[in-house]
């Protein structure tokens, strides 16, 4: 089916769009974010497909990339930060030889002709460099804001723009493939690490200037690429009331936090927003759980009060009856 124009690349020409729903859904999808949409254009799509206003995303992609993208409705819009949090990883390919304005291969070629004749030793090397805790200048082509303006507004200006370093982690970079001019890497990473970035920073320092060519987001946290929906998918499920399948629950982002079972007197004071004395399940020193009735349901965030011995709760999911 043709494209339309003004729309996504890959968008119908014919687009569905669900009747406003009354009764709002709440859950997290995993979606494989197509290339040539922003991740804005995905959450706009479920918005469309489900009928529902209150819909936003854990974890901005870049348009060229592909790969796991969190989208958040209804109630799982309040976990979205934590969904952020956590780790990633990424197969990138990276182009040794030419440089470009944004890191990628979207932006204006800045430099080319550089070495592409390097023995897989010496890249192996630069990447050994590029390993565990590293200050990392983001790219001036970016989302990330100055003086509450994106970036990259300000770079298309044409107007100078200097960006402070960050700490990241790089837990694992791997080389899996090198045929010049191009290698595949497999990335580990901490959130708000800019494959971009790397990709520039591994030309610097193997003197031949290098940028992205491609990106896939295999891993965000728990989440995998091959657990993702694909957008076309999710829209006929939509279509067809069987989103329910691909619908995850929101506590599906904090799995790896520890879990509390409460009873019914101290589930009436965590949904009124009180707090409720600690038993045997206490930690150690301050932290976070989920709690839950003893039939199961989401309660509440509650975090861990040392000095008083209680569980506070801070955020709470399920409605008083």
């Amino acid at each position: 089916m043709a494209d339309c124009p003004g729309c996504p690349r890959h968008a119908p020409r014919e687009r569905w769009v669900a009747p406003r729903r009354e009764v709002p859904l709440s859950g997290i999808l995993n979606v494989d974010k197509p290339p040539d949409m922003t991740s804005h254009d995905v959450v706009d799509v479920i918005r469309r497909v489900s009928g529902q206003r209150r819909v936003g995303h854990a974890g901005t992609l870049d348009p060229m990339a592909t790969g796991v993208l969190l989208v958040c409705l209804g109630q799982a819009t309040r976990v979205a930060e934590y969904l952020m949090a956590g780790r990633k990883r990424y197969r990138a390919s990276v182009v040794l030889g030419s440089t470009t304005d944004t890191y990628d291969a979207e932006g204006e070629v800045t430099s080319s002709g550089g070495r592409t004749d390097f023995e897989q030793a010496e890249i192996e090397a630069a990447l050994a460099g590029l390993s565990g805790p590293i200050d990392q200048v983001p790219p001036i082509y970016s989302a990330l804001k100055q003086g509450g303006e994106p970036l990259h507004r300000r770079a298309r200006r044409g107007e100078q723009v200097e960006v402070q370093p960050r700490r990241v982690e790089i837990d694992e970079i791997q080389l899996l493939d090198w045929k010049p001019p191009v290698l595949i890497l497999e990335i580990a990473c901490s959130p708000g690490t800019y494959v971009r970035s790397l990709a520039h920073d591994l030309g610097q320092r193997l003197g031949s200037g290098a940028h992205l060519g491609a990106l896939v987001r295999l891993a965000s946290g728990r989440f995998t690429l091959e657990d993702a929906t694909s957008l076309e998918r999710l829209e006929e499920a939509f279509r067809h009331g069987q989103e329910e399948q691909y619908l995850l629950p929101l506590d599906e982002a904090l799995l790896d936090w520890p879990a509390i079972v409460v009873d019914s007197d101290e589930k009436q004071r965590l949904v009124q927003g009180q707090p409720i004395p600690a038993r045997a399940s206490k930690p150690a020193d301050d932290g976070w759980a989920r709690a839950y009735s003893s039939d199961g349901d989401f309660l509440a965030i509650v975090a861990y009060e040392a000095g008083a011995g209680r569980w506070r709760p801070k955020k709470v999911f399920y409605a008083s009856t």
